[in-house]
């Protein structure tokens, strides 16, 4: 939340240094006579410019441009059976959020309405500290090994030499990593393109777990879903708003909530025991894999509303600093190798980019008083007083301890440390591309998608990968849609006016499912 609103008609506010001195004339400056040089000592003049030299901060390597606002989260139902998390159990219980949408790729000056995932992340300000989720708006992502991130991105921004978004990078990069074939038919499907910010889904794609006291655990994903629903733009209505209206998703969410028609979203869980993801045909630490909605259902557990506009849109929403990291007790990550990757890397970027410090700046605050050892830095705000800045016996800081955080239930030490087990085994899954990879994208292209779905899905391909000069990596990228199928690739073939090609070859998914039912228990 805002915390200071000003207007000068409400204040009577008079201009004044950054200091408070009252200035008579702001666009005046000192000078020796009337022509002469400006004088060093006029310190309104020379703030004035050096303040300026430093207005930009860094913007953020991945998800440059956006827009937010702030809300609430308010439980709807009670998750007691399978959690102790306080946010989950209290029906009725509002907490205040903060939310920025984003684009992933482009920079902070690209187009709202181009073809990219969207980020989707969420600050609530829980009585037990911030709970961030950092989702984004597809429920798979294009890796799932955390080393092939930074190389990734590198392939969807710019080329060095030429500085342009270069198609031979993006195709070569991913047909090279075809467990990414689920992620971009999604991608460029008409959700890649999704009618502003607040007309679409947040999802986790990654698992996490929520705790008992008794430190039994269940996975889980979180689903955020649009009570308006899931909103799109054809390709062509995309491209053109590229160009007339660069800024849709930021003014059409703006304009939304100042009309009052405020965006809602229903939250879901998506829960699976230990012992059925023991059971479960692919790894539950996976981001490039969904699970089912018939075999793991989705169950409510609050509602997020967006219902205020931001009064500064950098100090508010630029600044604001979302973290897998900012958990709360009793809901834990698991050892999913992206989200760990992920648990470092986001903090890391806000030291970076808005100094050590940056949980203090208002909008990221906790609502809780923060009592560490934590001292100083860049723009330090709360430094804590008088408090020791170590465990001090005399005036010592005291610790809960919480069950919930255990890794193994005191209750079941021998079976927990199997699935621990199996856990670590589950990883070996992820090192390669199986048969397996391809299922849930040949289902959504056959099964999920209809008609108009399909062609547009070839359409918006061909004109991507029709862009690229390389031969090969032509080639290489129809073998990667033959693994979904085979009459897919033959369209887009066509389509760009490229001989047809067979798929890449790839391991069986029996190889995969054989291997790791040697470490089920």
């Amino acid at each position: 939340m805002p915390s200071q609103q000003i207007s000068n008609a409400i204040d009577g506010a008079v201009y004044t240094t950054s200091t408070g001195a009252p200035v008579a004339q702001p666009y005046a400056a000192q000078r020796i006579g009337t022509l002469g040089p400006l004088l060093l000592q006029d310190f309104h003049h020379l703030d004035l410019l050096a303040h300026f030299d430093r207005e930009r901060i860094p913007e953020r390597v991945v998800h440059a441009k956006g827009a937010g606002a702030h809300g609430y989260f308010e439980t709807t139902h009670d998750l007691g059976d399978i959690t102790s998390c306080k946010l989950f159990t209290n029906v009725g219980q509002k907490v205040n959020a903060t939310v920025r949408f984003s684009t992933v790729g482009g920079e902070s000056g690209s187009a709202d309405t181009a073809r990219d995932p969207r980020g989707f992340a969420i600050k609530l300000k829980t009585e037990e500290g911030n709970l961030d989720w950092v989702f984004n708006n597809t429920p798979v992502f294009f890796i799932r090994d955390p080393a092939k991130f930074p190389h990734f991105i590198h392939t969807q921004k710019r080329n060095p030499q030429t500085h342009l978004k270069d198609p031979d990078m993006f195709w070569d990069y991913l047909s090279q990593n075809p467990e990414s074939a689920h992620q971009v038919m999604i991608l460029f499907s008409d959700r890649g393109t999704p009618d502003g910010y607040h007309n679409m889904h947040g999802y986790s794609g990654h698992t996490f777990k929520l705790v008992k006291d008794d430190a039994s655990f269940v996975y889980a994903q979180i689903h955020v879903i649009a009570d308006g629903g899931f909103k799109t733009l054809d390709n062509t209505t995309a491209t053109r708003l590229s160009g007339e209206q660069p800024d849709y998703g930021i003014r059409s969410l703006f304009e939304t909530i100042e009309a009052g028609q405020l965006p809602s979203w229903t939250v879901y869980v998506q829960t699976m025991t230990p012992a059925q993801a023991e059971d479960f045909r692919y790894n539950i630490l996976d981001l490039t894999k969904v699970w089912s909605h018939k075999d793991y259902p989705l169950r409510p557990v609050g509602r997020l509303v967006l219902n205020e506009n931001p009064q500064n849109y950098f100090a508010e929403i630029e600044q604001a600093a979302f973290s897998p990291s900012h958990t709360i007790p009793y809901f834990e990550p698991t050892a999913d190798p992206v989200l760990q990757s992920r648990l470092f890397s986001y903090p890391d970027t806000h030291r970076h980019r808005l100094g050590v410090n940056y949980n203090q700046i208002p909008v990221n605050a906790p609502r809780v008083l923060v009592a560490n050892f934590q001292r100083d830095g860049f723009m330090t705000i709360n430094n804590q007083g008088t408090r020791p800045n170590y465990q001090s016996s005399i005036v010592p800081l005291t610790y809960v301890h919480n069950k919930g955080t255990l890794m193994v239930n005191a209750q079941d030490d021998e079976r927990a440390a199997k699935h621990e087990t199996w856990v670590g085994g589950a990883f070996l899954d992820l090192s390669e591309v199986t048969e397996l990879d391809f299922e849930q994208p040949r289902t959504l292209y056959r099964q999920v998608m209809n008609d108009i779905d399909r062609d547009h899905l070839v359409s918006n391909i061909a004109s991507h990968l029709g862009g690229v000069k390389n031969p090969t990596i032509k080639a290489r990228s129809l073998a990667y849609f033959a693994c979904v199928d085979q009459l897919l690739s033959d369209r887009i073939a066509e389509a760009i006016g490229s001989p047809t090609t067979k798929p890449l070859p790839v391991k069986p998914a029996s190889e995969a499912v054989r291997f790791r039912s040697r470490f089920t228990v």
